[in-house]
This record gives structure tokens, C-alpha cells and sequence, in this order.
């Protein structure tokens, strides 16, 4: 454990040293709604301003032509990466309650209070990431 006042600080200025630097390319959030009706379920990736990284498929082979540099410069700093995931999981979380609705398992009214408890849910966490007035456009936008 990290006592030494001298090393905590080595170990604070190294995490901001990285999530400075730190680009992420992708995000990803997948979501379940379980009715007596049946399980419904969401997923969604978004990649952000690159060349397809996963394991196959076009740009599978981009790595042997691009460097880490130039994948890292078109990535999203981590704060645009948590709210891109708090927006994607809204919209993973929507999409599955909306399957269920489609299905007849829960009301529109059912429906409709979910949604409003999804945006109103990440209107919070956006507030701990951005600024309330930022948080409001970006939520009132998805």
C-alpha cells in the first residue's frame, strides 16, 4: 500500500499523466428489460472517428499500416468517453424497454415513464461529467 507522501503524489501526477493522453475509439452498452412476457434486450457500439478496430471485418488490418499515435489522436479524452457511454447506455436502455413495448409486454404509459426516468437518470450522471447547462443540451439532443 502506498503510504510514502512521495510516492501517492508519483502515483496521482502518473493517473493524470495517462487519462490525460488516454483516447478511446469505442463504446460500448447493452441492456435487458425482463417482463413476465420475456426478456427483451439492447445492444449498441458506437466507434468514434476511426477505422473499424474490432478482431475482423473492413480495418481489421489497419494496425499494420497505422501507428498507435495516429489511432490515439482521432480517440475521444476520457470525459467525452464517459459521456458517450452515459448517452449510448441511454440509448441501449431505451431501445430495450421500447422491444418489450413493441411486444405488448408493457404499456405505452410503462414505456413513456421509463424513458423519462432514463434521460431524467442520465441528465444526472452528465451533471457529475459536464456542466449542468451542457448536460441538459446533450441529454435534450439524444
Amino acid at each position: 500500500m502506498a503510504t510514502n507522501p512521495e510516492h501517492v503524489q508519483h502515483i496521482k501526477d502518473t493517473v493524470t499523466r495517462v487519462k490525460d493522453k488516454m483516447r478511446i475509439t469505442k463504446v460500448v452498452a447493452t441492456r435487458a428489460v425482463k417482463t413476465k412476457k420475456g426478456d427483451y434486450f439492447a445492444g449498441m457500439s458506437a466507434a468514434w472517428d476511426s477505422v473499424q478496430d474490432d478482431a475482423s471485418g473492413a480495418g481489421a488490418d489497419m494496425d499494420l499500416v497505422t501507428s498507435t499515435d495516429e489511432h490515439a489522436a482521432s480517440g475521444m479524452t476520457l470525459q467525452d468517453a464517459q459521456v458517450a457511454h452515459v448517452i449510448l447506455s441511454m440509448e441501449a436502455s431505451i431501445a430495450a424497454w421500447r422491444a418489450a413495448l413493441s411486444e405488448g409486454a408493457i404499456s405505452v404509459n410503462a414505456f413513456d415513464a421509463k424513458v423519462r426516468d432514463i434521460k431524467r437518470n442520465a441528465l444526472a450522471h452528465l451533471s457529475r461529467i459536464l456542466p449542468a447547462d451542457e448536460a441538459q443540451r446533450k441529454v435534450e439532443a439524444a
